[in-house]
Formats: structure tokens, sequence, C-alpha cells
């Protein structure tokens, strides 16, 4: 077991999109998934992208859309937004505060 704070790892910037952060929240510990925290600014969001695997979304401040194949659907704290694989998608901070959720995915 090892416990770590998240401002013990590194925050780092993407370049494709706007105003977002993203921290790698590995202990080390599990072999079959990753936890990141993304914080994005007012007005930031990521760029339109999909992947081979399937992520699990936890908002835990601020609010926004998620765009995906279906259209727009709003969020904001404490709702789960489940991402299937290969499905393009993209989230926008709509708020006028910051945006943090949790994105759970297999490694």
């Amino acid at each position: 077991m090892r416990v770590i704070s998240y401002e013990e790892v590194e925050a780092k910037e993407v370049e494709e999109g706007s105003k977002i952060r993203i921290r790698w929240l590995n202990t080390g510990g599990s072999k079959n998934f990753a936890v990141r925290l993304f914080e994005i600014e007012p007005g930031g969001y990521s760029p339109h992208h999909s992947h081979s695997w399937e992520h699990e979304i936890f908002v835990l401040e601020g609010n926004g859309t998620v765009i995906g194949n279906e259209g727009a659907e709003a969020f904001s704290i404490g709702d789960m937004i489940s991402i299937p694989s290969e499905e393009t998608h993209q989230i926008k901070n709509t708020g006028k505060s910051s945006l943090k959720f949790l994105c759970i995915i297999p490694k």
C-alpha cells in the first residue's frame, strides 16, 4: 500500500487544447489501471480525440460539456461520464471556475 498527495505529482500542460493540466496519480501499486487528475480552466477544452480503450470520468469540481458521437451533454460536480472505446469525444469547461475530474483508464 502507498499513499501520496496529488500535490507531489507534477502537473503537465497539454499543448493541444486550451488551458489544461494533467497529473498522473500513479502510486506504482496498480497493474491494471491508471488515474489521471485533469484541471481545465474556464474556456478550456480537450481536442476531439479517441482511444482504443474505454474510460470513466468522475467530476470533482466545476461543470462542463462532453461532446461525443451522439451529441453534447452537460455535466457537473458528482457526475460520472463513461466513454466507450473508439468514441470520438471532447470535454469543455463551460463554467466560470476550474473544472477538475478524475479519469480512470486501463494500463
